[in-house]
């Protein structure tokens, strides 16, 4: 059986491993556009800040070990640009020699992952210019913020990646400014939750310019539709597309953004190509609908299983409930399920419950404030979502709160969960079932 895999990182190697494991005759090509294999994105932001000290600690598995220890034809700067699927085969280019490649599959994994966006606007191609997606990328950031003159640092977007690089741009003594379009940082958020955000940020010099459109980056400014913001360097985190655009003449299902529309084995809308990750699908188990959240911790699960249908033994993807948390500063946030944006926009009827608690006993020396938000169908009781922000214990409280969703459980039974107590770690009550209380 001839597997190609097109994408080298989570999602590729996930189901690469797999197939090793549970297909002793595989003979598995992977098409790696890059040159460095399985590495943690996620984990960019902090060596930007010298958390971690270098972008090779972030290497899970080198392109030699996969080739030597696992026999995997493990590719580097190919490039694929087409897909025949009556012929099946994968042709692209071998940016290495500059030639041209073409190579037969019996089944084909799509795992191109995503791209940074970078709108269209005038200047934006400047040097000054960054995105960060990649090691290459991360690298060439690295070496401009350490010039001198680089003082000023403005990020265009205040999801994970522009509020996680703020706080460790912050961390080299550079002056930060945020510009969101929106009227909040961190759109996974309410506005009531995200408040809290604001707050911190204004805490640690990091100046917000929310309801403010880019029109321009130029003579060393960042210009908006409210005003001109001077920038000695510019970072874009503005969200990613899928990298799907050479799949278009093949027919395949795909969202509007590109998102190559998978079942719950990972099976495209044609026979013998899977996708799995960033360039894929993702089941949403609230909206009951297939979502674009893109999320390392999906896009290993998904790889995971496609490995395994491609290898003849057959799994399903669950779905998501879209559960993530990140650092700011001193603050944990996380979130799961719906936002109210969500359900307005998908006509779901809800109410919330919000409190404001400690993340332990209340008595305890250590106690520190958390705020907990639940998002619940007024009829039925069952859980929609949730919220948590504080210095501990939200990523507690939001994994609770996703099994609850997993599982569809209502607000009454999060009252009945048997969860742990004891006074330095939780109160006899957990702020979950504190904000379930006040709703019932």
């Amino acid at each position: 059986m001839k597997y190609v895999i097109i994408g080298g990182d989570a999602a590729g190697m996930s189901a690469a491993m797999q197939i090793v494991h549970n297909d002793s005759e595989a003979e598995i090509t992977v098409l790696e556009k890059g040159h460095i294999y399985s590495y943690g994105q996620c984990g960019l932001p902090y060596v930007v800040g010298g958390l971690i000290k270098s972008t090779d600690d972030l290497i899970a598995r080198s392109v030699e070990t996969f080739r030597s220890k696992y026999g995997i034809d493990a590719r580097i700067l190919h490039e694929a640009t087409s897909v025949s699927p009556s012929m099946r085969k994968v042709s692209g280019e071998n940016h290495e020699t500059g030639t041209a490649f073409t190579i037969s599959y019996d089944r084909l994994l799509i795992a191109t992952g995503a791209s940074p966006m970078l709108p269209t606007w005038k200047g934006a191609s400047e040097k000054r210019v960054h995105v960060v997606k990649t090691i290459p990328d991360t690298e060439r950031l690295i070496q401009d913020l350490q010039m001198d003159q680089v003082k000023e640092v403005i990020i265009i977007g205040a999801g994970y990646i522009g509020l996680e690089l703020a706080e460790n741009i912050h961390r080299l003594g550079k002056r930060i400014r945020i510009i969101q379009r929106s009227g909040h940082i961190a759109t996974m958020l309410d506005p009531d939750m995200a408040e809290l955000l604001h707050q911190e940020a204004e805490r640690h010099g990091i100046i917000l310019a929310v309801n403010e459109e880019v029109k321009a980056i130029e003579d060393g400014h960042v210009v908006t539709d409210v005003q001109s913001h001077a920038a000695d360097l510019v970072i874009v985190a503005v969200g990613i597309r899928p990298n799907t655009a050479f799949l278009k003449k093949t027919g395949m299902n795909m969202l509007q953004n590109g998102a190559v529309v998978v079942n719950d084995r990972l099976e495209t809308s044609i026979p013998g190509i899977y996708a799995a990750g960033d360039c894929a699908t993702h089941f949403h188990l609230v909206k009951q609908k297939p979502d674009y959240i893109p999320l390392g911790t999906t896009a290993n699960k998904q790889g995971r299983i496609a490995g395994l249908n491609m290898a003849g033994k057959r799994r399903s993807f669950k779905g998501i409930t879209g559960t993530s948390v990140m650092k700011f500063f001193n603050l944990i946030a996380a979130s799961t399920g719906l936002t109210e944006k969500d359900a307005r926009e998908a006509g779901i009827p809800y109410k919330t419950s919000t409190i404001e608690t400690k993340d332990k006993a209340g008595y305890y020396p250590t106690a520190s404030p958390l705020r907990v938000k639940i998002m619940y169908d007024p009829d039925s009781g069952r859980l929609l979502g949730g919220q948590a922000i504080g210095k501990h214990g939200a990523e507690k409280r939001i994994d609770v709160l996703a099994a609850a969703l997993f599982n569809e459980m209502t607000i009454e039974e999060l009252e009945d969960l048997d969860l742990s107590y004891s006074p330095p770690v939780n109160g006899v009550w957990d702020p979950i079932q504190q904000a379930a209380r006040r709703a019932t």
